[in-house]
């Protein structure tokens, strides 16, 4: 499936926004460092990096709340001013230029699995990874494991292209 004809959408639990994604996610990340646990109240967190101009909010207002982070930068998330529930979040170098999508949000989150797992180190000792994806025990380095059209993506995204 080529990047262009990629399509999903999605919603808060309320129902009150619904969003739709019109192009692949650049990557996908299954992040288990403590932080994320701590933030979702689950043993990881599954985010889709997207860049922000291929999503559309078809129905609803949102609302954009800042928040801590690890890193002590902080992180910019999208909600939905009703329910509350996280929709994607903007933070690290990009910015508002790529967001992280909470799969979880998305009608079908069979369409993004993992592309890599984070933070292995941290992960629940209850939680098995048998998966075919690279398991990293901290961060790792993009240009060793994204392809290189989600890197050429990434770089036009943050105004950064060759």
């Amino acid at each position: 499936m080529s990047e262009n004809s990629f399509h999903a959408s999605g919603q808060c639990t309320c129902g009150q926004v619904h969003y739709e994604i019109t192009h692949k996610p650049m990557f996908v990340h299954c992040c288990h460092c403590t932080w994320c646990q701590r933030e979702t109240g689950a043993a990881f967190a599954l985010n889709a990096l997207i860049e922000s101009a291929y999503i559309n909010v078809t129905s609803g207002e949102i609302e954009e709340i800042q928040t801590p982070t690890n890193s002590g930068i902080g992180q910019l998330v999208v909600r939905c001013p009703g329910c509350k529930v996280a929709l994607w979040s903007y933070y690290g170098a990009a910015k508002s230029a790529v967001a992280f999508m909470r799969i979880g949000t998305l009608n079908d989150s069979t369409q993004c699995p993992p592309d890599i797992h984070i933070y292995t180190s941290s992960k629940l000792p209850w939680v098995v990874l048998n998966d075919q994806v690279p398991q990293m025990e901290e961060y790792y380095r993009r240009s060793l494991y994204w392809p290189e059209e989600s890197i050429a993506r990434y770089k036009k995204a943050i105004g950064k292209a060759d």
